[in-house]
């Protein structure tokens, strides 16, 4: 049920277009995931979101399994029926989750005890639960449980934190038998290039169609997480997805594809735009701020998102700074369109062996504040 194949590589970068075939529908790569954490991207629509050129889209587990619950997703027929998605899903396995949301928190080579930001009850996960809990949900891709820990933590601590991954990910890979879902397992090993390196070695033999590089964009600067890419890149596999998880800024997309990565997930685009953000070329444009009050234009020149083609940027600075929903809505389904189509501009410089030409010049223009 799941098949990669490489369709082009860029002459200029070695970054690759991909085919990635899933139960729920193909998928081009490379890709950019928005998230639907509580099994909705928030305040878009499934049908907004296709006609803004998503293909897949991520949930998360922690989320699901704390509120509404696996078993209630489950009993309405899994999460493509229950929230009326129909391309492929994928879920994280709530890692990250428990280490960024939960201040109490006791982690032990079983698994995890932690407290729910809803209410402060306590609960355990354990690898084999995050296995149960996404073969509940029904997504296509599932991640295997991890440690995701902060990016300036001592040698020592990350050391054991990779090895509790690794010990992990053979419990989820037992776990994970369903013929309709695909483990990705999750590299790990902090900041330190030795230990990325080991991580990714031993990892490699639990991949069977994708593979994910967990705890980077957690803090450190962007520069190191480069060189944390470039170590692994040699020793990615060729016929799968590699997807960094957590990385969604238009820089970070650009040097994360022109260094083999195929998909991305991140927050930001809807999060930025709830907060009167636009993401564009030139980089982002502070919507809400008074300098927009008689801008008439469209949020970005050239785009032609449904936010574009039919409101400015006056009417939405309007709407952001009196709090009306309506403001962040056309800001998250410009800011989704806009990384969709920066995705889709790499794949034309991929095809036309131009990457790194294409680098070149978008890293002239972007950052640019207007």
């Amino acid at each position: 049920m799941f098949k990669y194949e490489v369709i082009k590589v860029c002459a200029q970068t070695g970054a690759r277009i991909g085919k990635f075939i899933t139960p729920h529908g193909e998928i081009e790569t490379p890709v950019f995931m928005p998230v639907g954490t509580m099994a909705t991207v928030k305040s878009l629509s499934p049908e907004e979101l296709t006609a803004a050129g998503t293909q897949i889209i991520l949930s998360n587990t922690y989320h699901l399994y704390l509120r509404p619950g696996h078993k209630i997703i489950e009993k309405a027929g899994g999460l493509h029926k229950f929230m009326n998605w129909h391309k492929p899903i994928l879920t994280d396995s709530g890692g990250f989750q428990i280490f960024s949301l939960s201040s109490l928190r006791k982690i032990s080579d079983e698994g995890v005890l932690f407290n729910s930001f809803i209410d402060g009850s306590e609960h355990f996960l354990t690898p084999e639960d995050a296995m149960e809990i996404q073969q509940s949900l029904g997504a296509d891709i599932i991640m295997a449980f991890d440690e995701c820990t902060a990016g300036d933590i001592p040698y020592d601590t990350a050391k054991k934190a990779m090895e509790k991954t690794l010990k992990w990910l053979k419990r989820c890979h037992k776990k994970a038998n369903k013929k309709d879902q695909m483990l990705f397992p999750i590299v790990q090993g902090n900041m330190y290039k030795d230990l990325r390196e080991e991580s990714i070695k031993r990892t490699l033999p639990y991949a069977k169609c994708g593979l994910a590089v967990g705890g980077l964009s957690v803090g450190e600067p962007k520069h190191v997480m480069y060189e944390m890419l470039d170590v692994l890149r040699p020793f990615y596999p060729e016929n799968m997805p590699r997807y960094l998880m957590g990385v969604g800024s238009a820089d970070c997309i650009v040097e994360g594809i022109a260094r083999g990565i195929d998909m991305f997930d991140c927050v930001l685009p809807t999060r930025v735009a709830r907060n009167g953000t636009a993401m564009t070329m030139k980089g982002n444009l502070v919507i809400r701020n008074a300098g927009y009050k008689e801008d008439f234009s469209p949020i970005e020149e050239g785009c032609d998102c449904y936010s574009c083609k039919n409101y400015s940027r006056a009417y939405i600075r309007h709407l952001i700074n009196a709090k009306e929903i309506l403001g962040g809505r056309l800001l998250s389904l410009h800011n989704i369109s806009f990384l969709h189509r920066l995705v889709d501009k790499i794949k034309q410089a991929i095809y036309a062996d131009s990457l790194g030409d294409f680098k070149k010049e978008f890293f002239k223009e972007y950052n640019c504040q207007k």
